[in-house]
Order: C-alpha cells, then sequence, then structure tokens
C-alpha cells in the first residue's frame, strides 16, 4: 500500500497527460438513444452519479452502437474506486490482481465496473519483454482515455446526457473505417501483446483498415504473444472465433503473421485442400449461427479445427496396425497436450472436444443395438453435425450421415428396415479357407492349402 501511495505522489509520466479537452458528440451525431443502453448499466451510472462520482458506459459498447452492432455486453468506467463501488451495490465483488475490476449484478446481467486508470509511469512493473504486471494506479478520465488501445475504444456515453465523450477522434475514425492504436504502437503491444490479436479481431469485425503505423510492427513483434498466459490467449481467440467475422478474422491473422503458435500447423493444415475446406466450412457455419442470435459450442468449435491433427495421427496409428478406437484416444490424447502449450482450453470445453471426436468411429456401426444406443447419448447431435461437416468437406462419402439423419428422426418400423438394408448391403467378412487333410492322410499332416 505504501508503495502505490509513493507511486501516486511522485509519478513520472513516460508521456505527457493530455490536455486536450474531449468533444462532446450530441445524440443527433452518434446515434445512440439511452433505450439502447442495458437498463444494469444505467441504474449503475444513475447510483454513481448521484453518489457524486463520475461514471460513464465506455469502450466496446459505445463504439458497435455507433457502427450499428448489438454490444454483446456493456462495461462501465468511473472515478470511484473500486472499494467505493463495491460499497454502493450490494451484489457486487471485486475480481482480478494486475487489473482490479467490480462485477456487479443487477437480474440477470453482470456489469464490469472499472476505476479510471492513470497512466504509466517508471515505476510501473513489467517483466522483462515490457509487458505491464501490475496495473490499479487511478487516475483522471483523460488519462483513462490515454490508456485505452484504440481510438474506437476510448469512447465514454453518459446516459444521463446522451451525450459521447470522445477525446481521440473515435467517432470520426469510425466513419473513415480507420483503426489506429492510441499512443506508440510498438510500445502498446509491447505493454500487452494481446492487443495485436485485438486490433485484428476488432478491424475485421467493424470492417475496418488497420493504420500503417498500427500494422507496421505486428509481424516482427508477433513473438512476444509467447509471453502472454496460455489462459489470455485462450479466451482472446474464444472472441475472435465466437466474433461473427470468425473467417476474415483468421484470414487477417494470417496475412500478419499472428496465426504461428495459436493453432499447431494450422499453416499446414490450411494447405491441405480437405483440412482447408473443413476448417473454413466450420467457421462460416459458426459466423452464420452467430449472427443469426443462434447459440454456438466452443468445443464443437475447437474440435473442429484441431481434428485435421487428430486424423493424420489416428490414420498413422491405425497403419501401424493399432485398433480403431484406442488409437484414436491416443490421438486425441496427444494432439491436446500439444495444443495446452500455447491456448489452456479449460477442462470443460476439453471433455466436449473429447466425446464429439471419440463418437465418429461410431457412426461406422450400423447393425444390432448400436445405432439405438448411439442416437441416446447426449453428445449425438454434436457428433452426428461434426459427422456431415466431414461428409462436407470431402472427408467421407455423404451416405453416411444422410442415413443417420433418416435414423435418427424415423419411426421403429422405417428404423428396423434402415438396418435390415444396411446389414444386406454391408461387405460380407471374409473367412479363412477350410484346410481339408487328403483322404488316408495322418491327421498331422496338412495338404496342399497348408503349404
Amino acid at each position: 500500500m505504501i508503495r502505490k501511495l509513493l507511486r501516486r505522489v511522485f509519478r513520472k509520466h513516460t508521456a505527457p497527460a493530455p490536455q486536450a479537452e474531449a468533444a462532446e458528440i450530441p445524440l443527433e451525431v452518434h446515434g445512440i438513444r439511452r433505450e439502447m443502453i442495458s437498463p444494469a448499466a444505467r441504474k449503475i451510472c444513475s447510483v454513481l452519479q448521484e453518489a457524486g462520482f463520475k461514471a460513464y458506459v465506455v469502450g466496446g459498447a459505445v463504439r458497435d452502437l455507433i457502427a450499428r452492432i448489438d454490444p454483446k455486453d456493456f462495461d462501465v468506467a468511473t472515478s470511484a474506486t473500486p472499494e467505493e463501488v463495491r460499497h454502493l451495490f450490494r451484489r457486487s465483488r471485486i475480481i482480478g490482481r494486475r487489473f482490479r475490476i467490480v462485477h456487479v449484478m443487477s437480474g440477470p446481467e453482470t456489469i464490469e465496473v472499472s476505476t479510471f486508470r492513470a497512466l504509466h509511469d517508471e515505476s510501473i512493473e513489467t517483466d522483462e519483454h515490457g509487458r505491464v504486471l501490475d496495473d490499479n494506479v487511478w487516475g483522471t478520465i483523460e488519462e483513462d482515455a490515454a490508456r485505452r488501445d484504440f481510438t474506437v475504444n476510448a469512447l465514454y456515453y453518459d446516459p444521463t446526457t446522451e451525450v459521447v465523450m470522445d477525446f481521440h477522434h473515435g467517432v470520426l475514425d469510425l466513419k473513415q473505417k480507420t483503426m489506429r492504436v492510441i499512443g506508440d504502437p510498438p510500445l502498446r503491444y509491447r505493454e500487452d501483446p494481446v492487443r495485436m490479436l485485438r486490433a485484428v479481431r476488432l478491424a475485421a469485425k467493424l470492417d475496418l483498415i488497420l493504420d500503417p503505423a498500427a500494422r507496421r510492427p505486428i509481424r516482427e513483434m508477433s513473438e512476444l504473444l509467447a509471453n502472454v498466459p496460455a489462459a489470455r490467449l485462450f479466451d482472446e481467440m474464444l472472441k475472435l472465433l465466437s466474433s461473427g467475422f470468425a473467417v476474415v478474422s483468421l484470414r487477417r491473422l494470417r496475412d500478419e503473421g499472428l496465426h504461428h503458435g495459436l493453432l499447431p500447423l494450422l499453416d499446414i493444415i490450411l494447405q491441405n485442400p480437405t483440412g482447408e475446406r473443413f476448417i473454413w466450412l466450420s467457421l462460416e457455419n459458426t459466423d452464420a449461427r452467430v449472427r443469426a442470435g443462434k447459440p454456438i459450442s466452443p468445443g464443437f468449435l475447437f474440435a473442429t479445427l484441431l481434428w485435421q491433427e487428430v486424423l493424420a495421427n489416428w490414420n498413422a496409428r491405425r497403419e501401424a496396425g493399432e485398433h480403431t478406437q484406442p488409437a484414436l484416444f491416443e490421438a486425441m490424447d496427444e494432439v491436446l497436450a500439444t495444443q495446452a502449450g500455447k491456448l489452456a482450453i479449460t477442462r470443460r470445453i476439453a471433455a466436449d472436444i473429447t466425446e464429439i471426436w471419440a463418437l465418429q468411429p461410431r457412426f461406422e456401426k450400423r447393425s444390432g443395438k448400436m445405432p439405438f444406443r448411439l442416437i441416446e447419448q447426449p453428445r449425438f447431435r454434436a457428433g452426428y453435425d461434426f459427422l456431415r461437416l466431414r461428409a462436407e468437406a470431402g472427408e467421407i462419402e455423404l451416405e453416411l450421415p444422410d442415413w443417420w439423419d433418416t435414423f435418427a428422426h424415423a419411426d421403429t418400423e422405417t428404423r428396423e428396415t434402415l438396418l435390415a438394408t444396411s446389414k444386406k448391403d454391408a461387405a460380407p467378412r471374409k473367412r479363412r479357407p477350410r484346410k481339408r487333410k487328403p483322404a488316408g492322410a495322418d491327421a498331422g499332416t496338412q495338404g496342399p492349402d497348408g503349404d
């Protein structure tokens, strides 16, 4: 506590505090009515303002509303400290260590409330690569705006007055379809390398062009992502893949050289016609579901992205003589273990991934009681969707998922007919010819068939 107090009193800014006042953008220009803001976010701003603090809806929600995109969530920035916010809201909790914020629960919503941050000073704690490790020094709204990563995120909306406070021409950049970094891009990327991924994701989502100054350092600084905790990389990749713009985002990641190491062997997979088609089909389907407001499964997403690695490993093991199911499980474990070093896939999502993969050989068994048991599996639908994706990519014949689709929706009599037809069409098992003894031969003597 004493060290933090001394930092506040004696800190020397690495960049001068901004002196220019914010442009106040009226409702007629930005078009955000207070009714478009989450009721919970409006209430939190109102309570904080009535208590004498400044409070604004900030960042992504304001940016998206101006761009005419429905926000996924609403964040609030305030002059109140986390402890003061916690005191005002009974249903709230302080989270984080490197960057302390407050989660305020209001009905079914959870609003993230952060305190205005100060500019970094010479005594700020960083690692050997320049990544900030402790970021809990409070400042003014002007300093907080200068700390934001991109100009389009440095926008503060007051639900009471319906005015947007724009400190770095973010509204103009949105109108001109440009993504600019606030401050010196290399320095900002070094502070937090995840900003490079975020720049690509947001530019894809908003259909913006990266400013040359923001784009130029990315390729040479991409190696800094190796120093980011795996859990943060996983969260950022999940945001990218579930943004509704996964296809264009992944293409831009490749263009900027940022995909290396995030998904091992992705370059090799995308050079394989079947693998490339499989991944793009998966991402296109995901984007379509997100834009239609339908739920998506992170487990299904990562299962598709990593399947070609599993398939290659699985095939190699079977060619070496391993049995089908054990070979698949060995391949799954090896691929997920390799991936764990880069992206901290949670146990729940990893369990979903393995269940989808493990179902694939079972679709080949279309006789006896096996099909009835399979359609009763909780993950049958996800496994079936995965199977059909494999067929659409050309990996297997479409006849297989078509058969399962018919079987799953048929009555009992039709199912029995399908099983009988499937059994009849199945290739007969090859039997080894019986060895016959020639007439009069001794019991231990083999005939020509045994030579």
